[in-house]
């Protein structure tokens, strides 16, 4: 028993001093970078441009996307600022995920996070394969909605102490076919109306609690998208 007794304050202080040896790692890497970012649909097109160019600016980067071997292949490019996590953006498991990895390996929460993910459907209204179109609304509306209600939620908790010292921004990603109509893919406009309704929303919820919305409505971007779509290039 005297030993216990004497093994524990020594034990107690081990404790201490990996606490503070943790702590102190985190801070410092959480110094490192200026932004933490989750990036989802990485692993091409937008997405992928995206999580480089924040790399390249200084940010620590969680990127998410279906392709395991293109995640693994952005870690090793861009190195340390990236962390790949593989899974569906649409999963309510997955998004808990990619925050959590964002302040595990960062340090601390993520301040930016850009709605990306999504997947086109060709043809008209008259011609459109609808067997695709649940499949398509669950990544590009239900999925997109799901991780900007998670971000908005977290970053107007954390803003409500940082801001204005702090910024915080969701950046969500539609098309100018979810503003100007095509009849050649009017069912995916269609998503990407729904969309800019969403982002036009939070806008108005959250841009006076410290949290900026903004929407990106790209045209045509050469990708792996075309070939998921069915559309010829």
């Amino acid at each position: 028993m005297k030993g216990d007794t004497l093994r524990k304050p020594a034990f107690q202080e081990e404790l201490l001093r990996t606490w503070l040896f943790l702590k102190i790692q985190r801070l410092l890497i959480s110094k490192r970078y200026s932004r933490i970012a989750i990036v989802t649909g990485a692993t091409s097109g937008i997405g992928e441009a995206t999580a480089k160019k924040f790399a390249a600016a200084g940010f620590g980067v969680v990127g998410n996307g279906r392709n395991g071997t293109k995640l693994a292949a952005l870690e090793q490019e861009i190195g340390e600022a990236f962390a790949g996590v593989e899974g569906d953006a649409s999963e309510e498991k997955g998004l808990d995920r990619l925050f959590a990895i964002a302040e595990e390996r960062f340090g601390r929460e993520a301040d930016i996070v850009v709605a990306n993910a999504g997947r086109g459907l060709g043809g008209s209204v008259k011609d459109a394969d609808l067997s695709q179109l649940e499949d398509v609304m669950r990544i590009n509306v239900t999925g997109a909605l799901a991780l900007i209600q998670k971000a908005a939620l977290k970053m107007v908790e954390v803003q409500q102490h940082a801001f204005p010292r702090s910024a915080a921004d969701i950046v969500i990603v539609g098309s100018v076919v979810g503003r100007h109509i095509s009849p050649f893919n009017a069912v995916y406009g269609a998503t990407k109306f729904a969309v800019h309704a969403l982002a036009e929303g939070l806008r108005r919820e959250v841009g006076t609690k410290g949290v900026r919305v903004s929407l990106v409505e790209p045209g045509i971007v050469l990708s792996g998208f075309q070939s998921v779509a069915g559309l010829q290039r």
